[in-house]
């Protein structure tokens, strides 16, 4: 009896272990599925809505994983910020945080995203630079656009000893800075920006616009702060030619520049609309109305085009000009100072009528 209930048990354990086979594959597959499609997720489902937004993050160099990953999440375009941090992890990229600027891509998975983190493929941006007369706007326009701060670069700006490693001093470095747009990446040091740039100078200086400052005889830095006073006078490009022409006729008679906008770099006082005999009278080696040929420096970062201007100046007899009177920003051109004080007084009766004293 006890050997058919030991038979009895045995063929009922089988049985049992027999069914669970399968339940316990089923269970397995379930899991491996289950998993799988989490994984799948988790790596390749979009995790980034840019809202149709162009978003970028920012991330300092020296940045923390944490530091990083906030930065991440404070760019508003993650939609699942725990797959995130799990997915990084995975990735190791809490021991490959790269300092940069990085675009999000709308729809983009957790791999593609953190992938171009930890690999630090950075977006360049388009640096521009114009409107700067001097060299504090020039570090604040730059700092804005860059990791590099204002100090940083403000103190290169005004280091004598390092300024002429590159060929130049505090007067005329801003004529190193050819407003062009340049890609840089927004990690580019203070040093290497300025490398950068010294280079983009040479490279703007080709033989055939050095040749033509040769003719003139003024050298490149002449060059750029004459043509810094062309841009001062007038927004025109197509007057520019004519108003270099000007200049260069008193240079070559040796006639006072008398040009107004370097009397109001020299005041500092940008406000000036109408300069005035306190004005001219300012003791500065920048007032050209004191002081004979070119100021120091340039009185702002010209553009190519005023660069250009000197560079191809219009062959003319005119010695003196002034503003019309229809504020068009047009000039009248003169070759007598007869003719030259009939047109300021026209523009003087202007700026009375509509008030403009100062």
């Amino acid at each position: 009896m006890a050997k058919e209930v030991n038979n009895t048990t045995m063929k009922r354990k089988r049985k049992e272990k027999s069914m669970l086979k399968p339940a316990l594959a089923a269970l397995f597959l379930f899991l491996f599925v289950s998993f799988s499609y989490y994984a799948y997720q988790i790596i390749y489902t979009p995790n980034v809505d840019t809202k149709g937004q162009e978003v970028y993050v920012l991330i300092p160099t020296g940045a923390t994983y944490e530091q990083a990953m906030d930065s991440v999440e404070a760019s508003g375009a993650i939609i699942d910020r725990l797959s995130l941090r799990f997915m990084s992890k995975l990735m190791d990229y809490d021991k490959l945080v790269k300092p940069g600027r990085y675009k999000l891509e709308n729809g983009w998975g957790n791999r593609q995203l953190i992938g171009t983190l930890r690999l630090g493929e950075q977006t360049p941006l388009n640096l521009t630079f114009s409107n700067v007369r001097l060299r504090s706007q020039l570090a604040a326009k730059l700092a804005t656009e860059l990791e590099a701060s204002e100090q940083e670069l403000d103190s290169l700006l005004n280091n004598q000893e390092y300024l002429q490693t590159l060929g130049f001093d505090t007067t005329n470095i801003v004529s190193m800075f050819i407003p062009n747009t340049y890609e840089v990446y927004w990690t580019t040091t203070a040093p290497d920006l300025m490398k950068r740039m010294k280079t983009e100078y040479d490279k703007f200086w080709t033989p055939e616009r050095k040749a033509k400052a040769e003719k003139l005889g003024l050298t490149q830095q002449q060059v750029s702060t004459l043509a810094s006073i062309v841009q001062a006078e007038t927004l025109k490009n197509d007057e520019k030619p004519r108003v270099a022409g000007v200049y260069l006729n008193r240079l070559e008679k040796g006639m006072l520049l008398q040009a107004d906008p370097t009397v109001v770099f020299a005041v500092r006082d940008f406000s000036i609309r109408r300069v005035l005999n306190k004005h001219l009278a300012y003791d500065s080696p920048y007032n050209t109305y004191r002081y004979k040929g070119l100021p120091p420096g340039p009185i702002n970062v010209p553009v190519i085009s005023s660069i250009d201007a000197v560079l191809n100046p219009e062959d003319h007899s005119y010695i003196y000009f002034c503003a019309k009177e229809d504020f068009s920003g047009y000039h009248a051109f003169a070759a007598t100072e007869a003719e030259h004080r009939a047109n300021a007084r026209r523009f003087h009766r202007a700026l009375n009528e509509r008030n403009i004293l100062k």
